[in-house]
């Protein structure tokens, strides 16, 4: 099955939370997105360093301290969030890597995982943080079907 992982997932919800705080005056308290989103604090704060390692938030210290965004939440992507906390994304290794099969040529079945992947990538990298903050069911009505076929959203 393909998902993302618990990371991948949290650290999502995590940043739309950071997100709805731009333009703000405080920054978002750690403990504000452990109450409101169910995530431990040790969890969060291994998932908040990768995503300030990556530069997508920015730690504020002191009494009024917690976490911004690095950048506008319309230049962030969902893919970019998603490499920074899970990796490479691809649905199979051959797709991200040519050289990890040696049947890549010949394969019947990569050119639709390719198209899968490219379906994937699209979405994620067309969907901003922005577009989450402000509308949580931005994903909604648009169906695996739809992105294969190139279907304008």
């Amino acid at each position: 099955m393909l998902k993302l992982s618990t990371r991948g997932r949290y650290g999502l919800r995590a940043m739309t939370e950071i997100a709805r705080g731009y333009g703000g005056e405080r920054p978002v308290m750690m403990s504000a997105i452990t109450e409101r989103q169910q995530i431990s604090r040790k969890y969060l704060h291994a998932i908040l360093t990768s995503l300030k390692d990556a530069g997508l938030v920015r730690a504020i210290r002191g009494a009024r301290g917690g976490f911004v965004v690095a950048r506008p939440p319309s230049d962030i992507t969902v893919g970019e969030i998603c490499e920074a906390l899970e990796g490479k994304l691809a649905v199979v290794d051959c797709v991200a890597d040519r050289s990890v099969c040696t049947r890549v040529d010949t394969c019947r079945t990569r050119g639709m995982w390719k198209r899968l992947n490219d379906a994937m990538v699209e979405v994620l990298g067309g969907t901003t943080l922005a577009d989450l903050a402000e509308n949580p069911q931005v994903g909604e009505g648009l169906g695996l079907k739809d992105c294969l076929a190139g279907a304008p959203r």
